[in-house]
């Protein structure tokens, strides 16, 4: 039986999701085929859900750990532990509007239509967001308070504000204004498809990744927090995998020194002899983004310069030891 239950996302996120499970060594079947894929490690059950339901099904202990978005957190109101940023999946969360519309803002959107005595329309799957966004804009503060937007979906409509209204969107939300809204909130990595509809962004309300998340309950068990951890350490090491090179290099005894001052290594290099005396061996880990500014360097003071990309360093100091409790 499994130890713990983990959630992986549905959509927009599943393809990086897949990459990022098989860096961190784990092999996925049936993943195209099936909503609960088989795992190569039989002490984790796993399920394939869409991310707007993950944070929710995370904070009632139905699944033990999770991948989602940072804006479903937000948008749910989770109460999940965040273990680490996996880096991957970046959107930005903005709100636009037509581009004929004569506003730059959202207090400049909505002075314009309140002038003209309409209320405002917004379309967004992400209805708490927008509503706290919305009242916490200055323009909106002055006017009506702490007056909730009103908030309209198919079942039910709650607040108290006609003057804003936020509706659900369930798709193509970019395709609403002008006819059905004033204002959308949406999700866009490029705002390439924002743009050919005709849509012009006016602000950026969060920008959102892929997280790793976890139930306080199962990190207060000790045999599924330990289980938790191993997979941790495994992804924050893709995550730093990621962002470093592993180099080994040749360099004559005289020219060390000089190596060893300008190298941008992470930890203290290994260095080993060679079989001719006066040459050594220099292995390290430098950042990926410090490479080409170093390669000057090597190709003056060293030879036989062999590059890797690591599939993962494993920070294993930052991962808490067996009995420290939760993180």
């Amino acid at each position: 039986m499994a130890i713990i239950k983990f959630a992986i996302p549905k959509g927009s996120l599943e393809t990086a999701t897949f990459q990022f499970l098989s860096q961190a060594g784990y092999v996925i079947s049936g993943g195209k085929r099936s909503y609960r894929p088989q795992m190569s490690d039989p002490d984790i059950a796993l399920k394939m859900l869409r991310p707007q339901e993950i944070p929710v099904y995370v904070s009632e202990g139905i699944e033990d750990i999770a991948i989602t978005g940072e804006d479903w957190i937000t948008e749910t109101k989770a109460d999940v532990k965040i273990l680490a940023n996996l880096e991957y999946g970046r959107v930005k969360l903005v709100a636009g509007v037509s581009k004929d519309l004569p506003a730059n803002s959202l207090s400049e959107v909505m002075e314009h239509l309140w002038s003209q005595n309409r209320s405002v329309r917004i379309s967004t799957e992400y209805l708490k967001i927008c509503s706290d966004w919305v009242k916490s804009n200055p323009v909106y503060k002055d006017k009506y308070g702490d007056q909730d937007p009103m908030i309209m979906t198919p079942w039910w409509k709650i607040g108290q504000n006609p003057k804003v209204s936020i509706f659900l969107s369930f798709g193509a939300t970019e395709a609403k204004p002008p006819e059905v809204a004033d204002i959308i909130m949406d999700v866009t990595e490029t705002g390439s498809t924002l743009a050919a509809n005709n849509i012009r962004e006016i602000e950026t309300v969060m920008e959102s990744y892929a997280v790793l998340i976890a139930n306080k309950d199962a990190l207060a068990d000790s045999v599924k927090r330990e289980k938790i951890y191993d997979v941790l350490a495994l992804f924050r090491g893709v995550v730093r995998g990621r962002k470093n090179l592993h180099i080994f290099v040749n360099v004559r005894k005289e020219n060390l020194q000089k190596l060893l001052s300008a190298l941008p290594a992470l930890k203290k290099p290994t260095i080993s002899p060679l079989s001719d005396e006066d040459w050594l061996s220099v292995n390290t880990v430098i950042e990926r983004q410090m490479f080409f500014k170093f390669l000057p360097t090597l190709r003056k003071l060293a030879q036989g310069l062999v590059v890797h990309e690591p599939r993962q360093i494993l920070p294993l100091e930052e991962i808490p030891k067996g009995g420290e409790g939760e993180e």
